[in-house]
């Protein structure tokens, strides 16, 4: 331990990080123990957020090998395990950080994700997205309204009331999908052709006698199935689009 000209004490912990927490790191501390220093007595949540890994990516820290919480206060010289959310893993016995899960998957979309929520409302799940939320915005309504923000940014993950979130990691569509999909476990939560993928409405059965002066004469001939969405007003009908989009989710 070194004093410094403020008087603070200097300190330096082991850190590892395993799994996809990986993906935060450069390259050189991926995978592997690496030291780093601190001054005074910070928490291990702080440590670790500044270190570059949001909290809500994570469910168990080791220090030396014993479960502790996110107000563990750092002295030096310790050993740190930290590990991402488990899915199907026996971790009764230990300190989880994270709430259970919510009971319905609800998602708020940063401006960055706007094709993202557009897919996601044709999966069925109830995905708010507007392109100029702003980040405290984008927070209030995931604690308010209990929903799981999806992001690009790991600065919003990073704020301290946030309890569910998920950085997506890639930047190419069709991978963000399967990526979302996999990591928050929605394959069997699919509701398709119940959200507008417009405004997020829901979308109901509606009489075409009503739909004669909204669709071409042939598309009233031609289908007998339309959905109205109540917020927008929009109408979907089972088109050349409902075989794509079908094709589309079986695939995932």
């Amino acid at each position: 331990m070194t004093i410094d000209n403020h008087n603070s004490i200097k300190r330096t912990s082991l850190f590892r990080f395993y799994e996809e927490l990986n993906e935060f790191l450069p390259q050189r501390q991926r995978k592997t123990s690496f030291r780093y220093s601190y001054t005074g007595t910070p928490s291990v949540k702080d440590t670790i957020e500044a270190i570059g890994i949001p909290h809500v990516e994570i469910d168990l820290i080791l220090v030396d090998g014993k479960s502790v919480d996110f107000n563990y206060l750092l002295e030096g010289g310790e050993l740190i395990s930290v590990y991402p959310v488990f899915e199907s893993l026996d971790l009764s016995d230990i300190t989880h950080l994270r709430e259970e899960p919510l009971r319905e998957t609800k998602f708020v979309v940063d401006v960055n994700l706007g094709k993202l929520a557009h897919k996601l409302r044709l999966l069925g799940f109830d995905t708010l997205y507007k392109n100029d939320f702003a980040d405290d915005e984008i927070v209030e309504i995931s604690l308010k309204e209990r929903r799981i923000i999806l992001t690009r940014d790991k600065g919003i993950l990073k704020y301290g009331e946030v309890t569910h979130g998920y950085w997506v990691r890639s930047d190419d569509l069709k991978e963000q999908i399967v990526e979302v999909v996999s990591r928050i476990q929605l394959q069997n939560s699919f509701k398709p052709f119940t959200r507008c993928s417009v405004c997020n409405g829901k979308l109901h059965e509606t009489d075409k006698s009503s739909l004669g002066d909204q669709l071409q004469v042939d598309v009233l001939r031609d289908y007998d199935l339309f959905l109205l969405c109540d917020g927008c007003g929009k109408v979907y009908w089972q088109g050349s689009h409902y075989d794509r989009i079908n094709e589309w989710i079986k695939n995932l």
